[in-house]
């Protein structure tokens, strides 16, 4: 894989095909290339293109309260008074060297976050030429690889449910970079001109706040922008038409869909809700596609389960089964192409918020202590080894040029592969 070009890589699903130089075992110090400080707070991931690694982050100029590990209660916090600095980043891939900063915006935030989340959680998205960097409170900004500022858009701002700030990330496709903004006052989804900046088209959604990125799926019949929300997942063609829409999900989403065997795999999990859907659509669907009372599938749903979705994570597809990795430290697998469970909940330790990924006959589950649990692919559960860096983690990795990129609380690490 040369580049990771957005928030779970190319396809949205965390995958790659198999290199014997990525790393199934490291540590603080063994089979680490390099380990690099990242000024500020963020957990948005990095992405990688043209030879360099991308993130972003918010420097404070006050001590800032550490977040708690887990699911809780009582992470709301008021709006800080203290002047923040929004920032991007470009590190050289080979080296770990800093390439360059550029503060976008500087001031006292507009808005709460959770203690748990962060003013810079949206992962940017790249086209290998240029970078797009989306901060839900400080508007999207598009930088050449030099660090040139190309142009900037400012999105209207709006309060989030519990004040708990913003996280739905950009994706890039053809020419048009697409941005939802799921709020509590006037949700929306945007289509800007790539190279530009300027607006496109831009729909007015019926939903409250949600944290979900938005997936372009290119099925082979259509191209499709698909949104998850808690009144409908919704299908936009690329001019932002409605072409169908589910009902089903819990109170909060999360996240991020992708396809796999044909299907495109819509999930959500809010701890607090009896509802915690997954759904596989197949392609070419129209109008309403909900699952009436007792259903579990119809002409567009293929498989569906009440209560197997997770919070924060994205499940994965791979080797033909479906894996979820839950907030709580367990894992199941289902079939991909027909929803029958392989194996239920197994125990991981530790609370996790990073998605799984995987890749050489291996899927891998970081938590929040910055543990990743190295787990067998495949019909049976086992766990093969555990490789700890003993700092906190909330980002999804990036995978490239045969390595791995993580991202913990103030440091970058590229991990296996070789210069």
């Amino acid at each position: 894989m040369a580049d990771w070009p957005q928030f779970r890589g190319a396809g949205s699903t965390g995958v790659v095909a198999d290199d014997p130089r990525l790393p199934d075992k490291w540590s603080k110090t063994e089979n680490v290339q390099w380990k690099s400080p990242v000024p500020g707070t963020g957990w948005s991931s990095p992405v990688v293109a043209g030879g360099r690694i991308f993130l972003t982050s918010v420097v404070s100029s006050a001590e800032k309260e550490p977040p708690k590990k887990g699911l809780y209660f009582g992470g709301n916090r008021e709006a800080p008074t203290d002047e923040h600095r929004w920032i991007v980043l470009a590190y050289d891939l080979a080296s770990g060297k800093m390439l360059w900063e550029r503060e976008v915006h500087r001031g006292v935030p507009a808005m709460a976050r959770h203690l748990k989340n962060s003013y810079a959680s949206e992962t940017p998205a790249t086209d290998g030429e240029r970078l797009y960097a989306y901060f839900g409170s400080a508007g999207i900004y598009c930088f050449d690889f030099n660090g040139k500022l190309l142009w900037t858009h400012q999105a209207p701002l709006h309060e989030m449910r519990y004040g708990w700030a913003t996280a739905a990330s950009p994706v890039v496709d053809e020419g048009r970079v697409y941005v939802v903004n799921d709020n509590d006052k006037d949700s929306f989804l945007l289509a800007l001109d790539k190279k530009t900046g300027k607006e496109i088209w831009r729909v007015k959604r019926d939903e409250k706040s949600n944290w979900a990125t938005p997936f372009v799926w290119n099925s082979g019949r259509r191209k499709e922008i698909i949104t998850c929300g808690t009144n409908r997942v919704r299908s936009y063609d690329t001019d932002g038409k409605l072409l169908w829409e589910l009902g089903g999900m819990s109170s909060i989403v999360i996240p991020t869909p992708f396809t796999a065997h044909g299907l495109l795999y819509i999930t959500s999990g809010y701890v607090g809700d009896q509802t915690r859907p997954v759904f596989a659509i197949r392609p070419g669907a129209s109008g309403d596609i909900s699952l009436k009372p007792g259903e579990t599938s119809n002409r567009s749903v293929a498989w569906f389960h009440p209560q197997a979705g997770p919070y924060n994570t994205s499940p994965a597809v791979y080797r033909g089964l479906y894996y979820t990795l839950f907030d709580r430290g367990f894992v199941t697998a289902h079939d991909a192409e027909t929803g029958k469970e392989v194996y239920g909940k197994m125990r991981v330790d530790g609370a996790f918020t990073a998605s799984p990924w995987a890749y050489n006959g291996k899927l891998f589950a970081l938590n929040e202590d910055g543990d990743t649990y190295v787990i067998q692919a495949g019909q049976e559960f086992k766990i093969l080894g555990k490789n700890s860096l003993d700092e906190m983690c909330m980002a999804t990795p990036a995978i490239a040029q045969g390595s791995l990129i993580i991202r913990t609380a103030g440091h970058l690490y590229r991990i296996g592969g070789k210069p």
